[in-house]
């Protein structure tokens, strides 16, 4: 998923093909979706869609969260990676919402 969007938000869906969806034109309440290295959904592409799908049992009220795993085209500085810090508190956070925080 590419970051882009409302100031501040992110709303791009990159597929496969290299298309990209923009939920900030027309798209449903799934662009709202945080981040947590721990998601309890992830997004997923079939037939140049996405569907956010639930990867584990999630109780009513309880916040949908998704793994960015956001892909950045310009070099990884300490400051680009403060731009994109994770603060989920999952056990398996890796302090970053970027795929590759090489």
């Amino acid at each position: 998923m590419k970051k882009r969007g409302v100031i501040g938000h992110t709303f791009h869906f990159a597929l496969s093909d290299d298309r990209v969806i923009d939920g900030s034109r027309g798209g449903n309440s799934a662009r709202w979706l945080n981040h947590a290295c721990g998601a309890n959904c992830e997004a997923v592409e079939d037939a140049g869609r996405i569907f956010i799908e639930a990867t584990s049992s999630i109780d009513v009220g309880e916040e949908l969260f998704i793994d960015y795993q956001l892909a950045i085209d310009e070099p990884l500085t300490e400051s680009v990676r403060n731009r994109y810090v994770c603060h989920c508190g999952a056990i398996t956070c890796r302090r970053s919402m970027l795929a590759s925080v090489a």
